[in-house]
C-alpha cells in the first residue's frame, strides 16, 4: 500500500517528552551559606559565653575610674615591717628637739627636731648597706615630706649608727633618725623606702 505523500504521520498517543532542562550547581551558594550561618551562630556563641555584648574600652576606663585607690599598708610603733632587704621596728618617736650632739660638734635645728627610734635588721642572705638619709622619711597630717637630716644623724647617734652602716645576714642596729620640721609639727607617719631595685613597696608605720 502506498501512502500519499501530503498526508500528516498519525499523532502519537502520547504526550511529547519536555526538553531537558540544564541543572545549575548549587554546591558553592550552599557552601558559602553555610559558612555565614556559622559565622553568625560562632558570633553569637561567644558574646553569649562572655556574658553580653562585649566589653569596650571605655567600659573598662569607667570601671577603673570608679574603683577606689589603693593604700599601702600601714603598721603600729612594735610591729616588725619589711622595707626593701631590711626588717625596721619604730621604738619611738619625740618632737621639740632644738640641738643634737654635743657641742663643738652639734647641730640646730632650723625648726625642731624630731627624733625617731628604729631597729634595723637585714634579712637577706648578704651583707647589706643602711643609710638613713636615704631610706628613712616621715610624713604630717597634711601629707607634708621631711627627709631625714644627715648631720644630725651623725651627731645624735653613738659611732655614728645609721650612717653607712654594713650590716650583715641576720644583724641589726639601733639608731635614731632626725627631722628638722618647723616648730609645732607632729609627724604622723614613717615611711621606709624600699629602693629602686627591688620589687617590695615601701613600708609606712603609724605613729
Amino acid at each position: 500500500m502506498t501512502i500519499p505523500h501530503n498526508v500528516p504521520p498519525p499523532h502519537s498517543p502520547y504526550p511529547p517528552t519536555p526538553a531537558r532542562k540544564k541543572r545549575r550547581w548549587l554546591l558553592p551558594g550552599l557552601i558559602g551559606g553555610g559558612i555565614a550561618l556559622l559565622l553568625c551562630c560562632g558570633g553569637a556563641t561567644a558574646v553569649s559565653l562572655a556574658g553580653g555584648e562585649p566589653e569596650t574600652p571605655g567600659d573598662a576606663a569607667d570601671a577603673a575610674a570608679g574603683a577606689p585607690p589603693e593604700r599601702p599598708k600601714t603598721y603600729r610603733v612594735g610591729q616588725p615591717v619589711r622595707g626593701g632587704d631590711f626588717e625596721f621596728v619604730v621604738r619611738g618617736n619625740k618632737c621639740g628637739i632644738a640641738e643634737v650632739g654635743d657641742s663643738p660638734l652639734a647641730r640646730k635645728a632650723q625648726g625642731t627636731f624630731c627624733r625617731t627610734e628604729i631597729t634595723v635588721k637585714n634579712v637577706t642572705r648578704k651583707a647589706q648597706l643602711f643609710h638613713a638619709d636615704n631610706t628613712v622619711s616621715a610624713q604630717d597630717a597634711t601629707g607634708r615630706e621631711f627627709a631625714a637630716d644627715g648631720e644630725a644623724n651623725i651627731y645624735g647617734n653613738n659611732d655614728g649608727a645609721g650612717f653607712l652602716d654594713e650590716i650583715n645576714p641576720g644583724n641589726e642596729v639601733r639608731a635614731f633618725v632626725y627631722f628638722d620640721v618647723p616648730s609645732g609639727t607632729k609627724l604622723a607617719t614613717i615611711t621606709f623606702d624600699a629602693g629602686l631595685f627591688t620589687l617590695a613597696e615601701d613600708a609606712v608605720v603609724t605613729l
